[in-house]
């Protein structure tokens, strides 16, 4: 019998139709695989799920019985718990207080218990051996990687029979990306159903029993994991064939220094030395952890560093991402977080868009609104960004949306040296296709682009050298036919001279 069933389940937010009709069953012992593009209805269903939404049409069952939860509360009382990729926590509690937040144990003065709260906290963390977390830190404090692992333990301390997990790996290195796909087997066979959704091909082959597609808000197909191809999915997914997800690697780069790099530290980063040349995509690659997000911060001027920085051949001191942002001979990030640092989610596409830029619409010290009205447009018909218009939420837009938002509000900086961290993390296979084509015709416009991807295929299939760090170091830069992923793993594990 099947656990969750889903019928004619429609959702709409005024003019947007964000489910219309769909349909979804799954029962209990299995990985059953959510897919679709971003904005094809799959975070609406699951929020629909966990009790965060409430539906307008349709039905919903749960164990036979009708389901329509009031709030998460009412859902997780039910036995239904979420893990989503945008992130649940807050930054001023440790990790202890967010995994049991609203739980927490009382002592009979009902004050919190915090002998049995960090009891109860090991004892779940040994029980299914997650990755090494102090529960005495504070959120603030820990990696991006780190604060996905505490927002899957709160999930899990709620002990689901179903769990959603929401581009949980999107975030997760490649060590503790294995163990959660290792856990999401191990729960249903323990009796639960796991709903797994992911942009990762390879973990739903992995993991999942059943998987079920959604495009445009409806239910297009369902499939034992086994009876379908990894193309006949795309094509179900994005309504088209994808010809392929990775462009041509043309190369553009010419002999002029974008940026030079010289003995630089920041925290983990030690003593870095390399060049990015115009035209060019320098990837950067290595086991997390080893200097990638301090290298990244640091150039932006969102840390303190130490060593000399060259752009375009002048030597400059970047204190902060103010004194980055210098106009076409500067430097510009898209950051591995886009909610949390990349965009105002309470404000418009059109203010995330143009916040950076105000000089560029300013007139005598006025600013005129008919030319940031034609920047913006400029940038949204560039992009394809889907929106109803400039002024909707950039919080309403779906995951991939808000990633070319800020690729957006990159681009009108007019920086041409590039800090692309983790840029396709969380995005549909359409919109990484969209984000690649645009990298390359970037770099063949002269743009110089360092770009650090967590899923080496990306590195291996885009950049045209890749740089190793191992350990905060410089361990290999790879280029031509030495590309590869055995290459970058090896350089990135095996001690051996920088090259």
């Amino acid at each position: 019998m099947d656990l969750v069933v889903a019928k004619g389940l429609s959702k709409r937010y005024g003019g947007i139709v964000a489910l219309s009709e769909a349909t979804f069953s799954a029962h209990a012992g299995e990985v059953h695989a959510l897919l679709g593009e971003n904005g094809a209805g799959k975070s609406t269903f699951i929020q629909i799920l966990s009790g965060a939404v409430r539906h307008d049409a349709g039905t919903l069952k749960v164990d036979g019985a009708d389901y329509r939860p009031t709030d998460p509360d009412d859902a997780q009382a039910r036995g239904i718990a979420a893990v989503f990729q945008e992130l649940s926590l807050i930054p001023d509690l440790t990790v202890e207080q967010n995994i049991w937040f609203r739980r927490e144990p009382r002592t009979l003065l009902r004050t919190v218990d915090r002998a049995q709260l960090r009891r109860r906290t090991r004892e779940m963390l040994d029980r299914y051996e997650f990755p090494p977390l102090r529960p005495d830190v504070e959120l603030r404090r820990l990696t991006l990687a780190e604060r996905q692992i505490v927002e899957i333990a709160k999930g899990l301390a709620k002990d689901p029979r179903v769990l959603i997990l929401d581009e949980a790996t999107s975030a997760l290195p490649a060590r503790e990306a294995e163990w959660l796909l290792g856990l999401t087997r191990r729960l249903a066979s323990e009796g639960r159903l796991v709903i797994f959704i992911s942009h990762r091909m390879a973990e739903v082959r992995a993991i999942a029993d059943r998987l079920t597609i959604f495009r445009n808000g409806r239910t297009v197909a369902a499939h034992e994991a086994g009876g379908v191809s990894d193309a006949e999915i795309v094509t179900q997914m994005i309504g088209r064939n994808l010809d392929r997800l990775y462009p041509d690697r043309v190369a553009t780069a010419t002999e002029r220094v974008a940026l030079r790099v010289t003995n630089f530290s920041s925290g983990r980063l030690d003593g870095a030395s390399f060049s990015l040349r115009e035209g060019e995509v320098l990837g950067v690659g290595g086991l997390q952890g080893h200097g990638q997000r301090e290298l990244f911060q640091a150039l932006f001027g969102a840390s303190p560093a130490t060593g000399t920085v060259e752009l375009w051949g002048k030597p400059v001191a970047i204190t902060s991402p103010r004194a980055a942002l210098t106009g076409p001979d500067g430097i510009a990030l898209v950051p591995e977080d886009r909610r949390g640092q990349g965009l105002l989610l309470t404000k418009s596409v059109r203010e995330n868009l143009t916040l950076a830029v105000i000089r560029r619409f300013t007139e005598r010290g006025l600013l005129s609104s008919r030319k940031e009205a034609e920047l913006v447009r400029e940038m949204v018909d560039f992009l394809r960004i889907k929106a109803q218009t400039p002024d909707q939420l950039a919080g309403t837009l779906s995951g991939g949306n808000q990633q070319k938002v800020i690729f957006g509000k990159m681009l009108l900086t007019q920086a041409r040296v590039l800090l692309l961290f983790d840029p396709t993390r969380g995005v549909d296979v359409g919109t990484k296709g969209e984000i690649f084509q645009l990298m390359r015709d970037l770099a063949a416009k002269g743009y110089a682009i360092l770009f650090h991807s967590s899923d080496m295929p990306e590195l291996v299939h885009v950049a045209d050298r890749v740089m190793v760090l191992r350990n905060g170091r410089v361990a290999a830069i790879l280029e031509g036919e030495k590309i590869s992923e055995e290459s970058i793993l090896g350089a990135a594990m095996l001690e051996g001279e920088a090259a």
